[in-house]
């Protein structure tokens, strides 16, 4: 049996018909019940979070933490009990560090079902009354008045002047005016005979018939595409994750190796066991994980200072690494506040300065601010807009704000530009309804005020208001004529004309004013954003579900242009060349806005997508990045995202780019830097064995390497400045490995010293008469002081920044003469003698230990200058 037509394309009376309702009287409570208990609550599903004990646990699962707890396990069992402790409180700090600064359970779904807990007001057995809207049900009759949220999706049966504001849902930009009568089938936006779930009344009243609750409304299709869109790795996890399993599988691999030759040259099984956990701890590189858990942490706290809360500390490093960032359009490059930008009055083309809703600014004429005395036509023309008008301008918490419809509120700005605030008070209102076309006023001075569209206006006009206010005949030609150059630019348009009256029975003779166009203006800032973005290489795409004229003028006002690709051109061509050719999206539903996220996903790239609607949840989820607004965002939008911008401005995304880029170059410079201890600690320990020497170095001497060398020298690299040039430069390719071959040169070069110079070091020392604690000391320091010389050539992976990396980050010369009296610390101080094994050294071993240390330094530059020379 073939499915019946949605309920806009039928016919209201078919709908109440086939749903068994009653347009008038409603259902009865008994039938209502019934229907509620067999079709479930209006309510969307509420998602399942983690719970604390959960993501606690959670913390723990990493190839290297699996590693570091058998380590501790082998350590307890061959009785080193202090040191399995350590180990094990190594990897509880990390958990703990982890955890606390983990973001917040996903919560996308319970924001969509908050939208939907509201009060409605439905007729049951011909009795109004307010009810939970959990309690509705298909087949209700509900009435609906400016300031409700729709509480359901509705089929509307009667409507007057009813206006609904969709933009959270649809991305249109103005109310959306609603009539009852049946459609063609039509996008989401233009189904002017529904009122969608979670929407809101702007002006008018209405009845209509539930026809779907819950998961079946149009906000419900968004809720499953939220709930079906996994959480999207971030490039930064991704390399990490990958890196940690490269790393997991080479130290099992070179502990089994070394244990299994030990074992074959007739060395003792613990003692072997002791080699394989002391290589396993020195490996893998336990200060990575907090090391870079306190970068991003930091870069945190340098965004809020710059307008944007990180909800996920991964997301800082993700912006840095952006290839294109996918805009909406509404409220995002523009401000969501319609401002009247031109006038055409008395035959006379007027600008009005200043965006908003702020009553900042002026109206020029020529480039010359106008005295209104010299133009009445003008100020009738305001008064006009200010009089014929139910909206109200209000200031609170520091800005401008309207009540009432948009468009009428941007009326109200135009006239207060002018400096007019108030009008006769007002006798009677003709309002605007869709037989009428028109809205008229009369004040207790005798004045009707009309507005509305040009060509209606135009019909009830007999004559026009010349440029001083004398009458002239009405050239309607040439109203239509810059009333259609002003559409060309996307401005919507309308009329107003004046008369004088006694009572508003009828229209008295009208005299054409004049016209004000406006639009929802971008943001002051957001071309030169778009601009600076397209200068670091990122490509900007704007993805609205406004019309495609529309979206087009403000995509060329911010620097966006070439042809509109429309919802429609899109499921008829979704190919990934036509996607990548074209910058502005218009009339785009939120499955196309997800499938074209997972497009360019699909080439590729790495995409932060920008939004401030319920329309925009599932691909806030999907992208690498999701991007909500602060201030106008819904909670949807909002818990979808991995950042939000307080300022709900585009120009922090370009600041959040910068800061994410300097994020990833410091992560990287800290991992280039760390690395050759891991390597070297595991190498020294594999020559011994293979030497069939003692052991040069103890886990709990490995461990103490690596939480205390490298998080104190580890820690500069969390806070060092930005390149001055950064923005200059193209995003990292997404393929590209974390680490370069240069890098990768430069690690093992750093290894080999590291090598060389503590095994080394420790022979000459033994075959001279030293005992076993002072040559372990002395391999701790070496690669102690090594890691410190090392850190002055990391401040810099492409050039000598010595003392100039001292200047410009006071925290290097701190973190230096820390280590320096750290390792002070352990070697001289009993305590530290006992637990550690350690020894005093006298100065002849310092400095042998320092000429290897500055030789490493000398040796990293020299492979650095030949590299750039390359």
């Amino acid at each position: 049996m073939a499915t019946a037509p949605a309920p806009y394309r039928r016919p209201a009376e078919d709908v109440v018909r086939d749903l068994g309702g009653d347009a008038s009287r409603g259902l009865t409570p008994a039938e209502a019940a019934a229907r509620l208990e067999r079709e479930g609550p209006n309510t969307l599903p509420a998602a399942r979070g983690r719970g604390p004990v959960v993501r606690f646990l959670l913390q723990f699962n990493s190839p290297l933490i699996y590693v570091l707890l058998a380590a501790a396990a082998v350590t307890a069992l061959l009785g080193e009990h202090v040191d399995a402790v350590v180990i094990l409180g190594v990897v509880v700090v990390n958990a703990i560090v982890g955890f606390v600064q983990e973001s917040r359970a996903e919560k996308a779904l319970t924001a969509l079902a908050a939208m939907a807990r509201t009060t409605a007001v439905a007729v049951r057995d011909g009795v109004r009354r307010r009810i939970p809207a959990a309690d509705l049900v298909r087949g209700d009759l509900v009435e609906l008045e400016a300031g409700d949220k729709v509480p359901a999706d509705l089929r509307l049966l009667r409507t007057d002047e009813l206006a609904v504001d969709e933009s959270a849902l649809t991305g249109e930009s103005v109310p959306v005016a609603k009539d009852p009568a049946e459609l063609p089938e039509v996008a989401l936006a233009d189904r002017t005979a529904m009122a969608f779930s979670g929407t809101l009344v702007t002006a008018g009243r209405a009845a209509g018939l539930v026809v779907a609750t819950g998961a079946d409304t149009e906000l419900g299709g968004i809720d499953r595409l939220v709930h079906t869109t996994a959480t999207v790795q971030t490039p930064l996890t991704r390399k990490i994750a990958q890196f940690s399993k490269v790393v997991t599988v080479a130290i099992l691999v070179l502990a089994a190796v070394t244990f299994l030759i030990g074992i074959l040259r007739g060395r003792d099984a613990t003692e072997m066991l002791t080699a394989a956990v002391a290589l396993a701890v020195g490996a893998i590189p336990e200060g990575l994980p907090a090391v870079v858990t306190i970068t991003l942490a930091l870069g945190v706290a340098r965004m809020v200072r710059r307008g944007a809360i990180v909800r996920h500390l991964p997301a800082v490093e993700t912006l840095g690494g952006t290839t294109v960032i996918c805009t909406d359009k509404t409220g995002t490059l523009t401000q969501n506040q319609m401002t009247v930008t031109a006038i055409t009055a008395g035959g006379r083309d007027y600008t009005v300065t200043g965006t908003g809703y702020a009553p900042d600014g002026g109206i020029e004429c020529g480039g010359r601010a106008v005295d209104l005395a010299e133009h009445p036509v003008l100020k009738e023309t305001l008064l006009t807009g200010l009089g014929c008008n139910d909206a109200q301008l209000v200031e609170k918490d520091g800005g401008w704000r309207i009540t009432g419809d948009p468009t009428e509120g941007a009326l109200v700005t135009s006239a207060a530009k002018a400096g007019l605030d108030r009008v006769p008070a007002r006798t009677a209102t003709q309002p605007f309804s869709s037989e009428r076309r028109y809205m008229a006023t009369l004040h207790e001075d005798g004045t009707v005020y009309v507005k509305g569209p040009v060509e209606r206006i135009l019909e009830l006009c007999g004559g026009a208001a010349g440029p001083g206010g004398e009458p002239v005949p009405l050239d309607r030609a040439a109203v239509v004529a810059r009333a259609e150059s002003y559409g060309g630019e996307a401005l919507r348009v309308l009329a107003f004309a004046r008369g004088r009256a006694t009572a508003l029975d009828e229209l008295p003779p009208l005299t054409f004013l004049g016209l004000q166009a406006m639009l929802d203006p971008p943001r002051p800032d957001a071309a030169q954003a778009v601009r600076t973005c397209h200068d670091a290489g990122i490509e900007v795409k704007m993805i609205t579900g406004d019309h495609a004229a529309t979206a087009a003028a403000i995509g060329a006002r911010v620097g966006l242009g070439g042809a509109v690709m429309t919802g429609a051109d899109l499921a008829a061509d979704d190919s990934p060349e036509r996607i990548r050719d074209t910058t502005v999206f218009a009339r785009v539903s939120p499955e196309q806005k997800l499938r074209l996220v997972r497009a360019l996903q699909g080439s590729g790239h790495v995409i932060a997508m920008t939004g401030d609607g319920v329309n925009d949840a599932p691909a806030l989820k999907q992208a690498d990045i999701g991007v909500a607004m602060g201030r106008t965002g819904t909670d949807a939008a909002k818990e979808s995202a991995d950042m939000v911008l307080t300022e709900d401005d585009f120009t922090s995304i370009e600041r959040a780019v910068e800061e994410g880029r300097g994020v990833f170059d410091n992560l990287v410079k800290f991992i280039v830097w760390a690395l050759p201890s891991n390597i070297g600690l595991g190498l020294v320990l594999v020559a011994a064995i293979v030497a069939g020497t003692a052991l040069p170095i103890l886990p709990l001497q490995v461990l103490w390497l690596n939480m205390t060398a490298v998080l104190v020298l580890g820690l500069p690299f969390a806070v060092e400045p930005k390149d001055e040039h950064i923005m200059r430069r193209p995003p990292r390719d997404p393929a590209l490995p974390l680490l370069t071959r240069a890098m990768t040169a430069r690690i093992l070069l750093v290894s080999a010293i590291l090598l060389a110079g503590s095994f080394g070091l420790q022979h000459w020392e033994r075959s001279h008469g030293a005992s076993p604690e002072v040559a372990q000391t002395i391999v701790v320091n070496v690669f102690a002081l090594t890691l410190l010389t090392y850190m002055f050539n990391c401040l810099s992976l492409d050039r000598p920044l010595l003392w100039g990396g001292v200047r410009r980050n006071p925290w290097v010369a701190a973190s230096a003469l820390a280590l320096v009296a750290i390792q002070v610390l352990y070697t001289y101080t009993p305590f530290m003698n006992d637990v550690f094994d350690s020894a005093p050294l006298d100065a002849a071993a310092w400095a042998r230990i320092a000429v290897i240390a500055v030789a490493s330094y000398l040796l990293v530059e020299a492979l650095k200058l030949v590299q750039r020379a390359r």
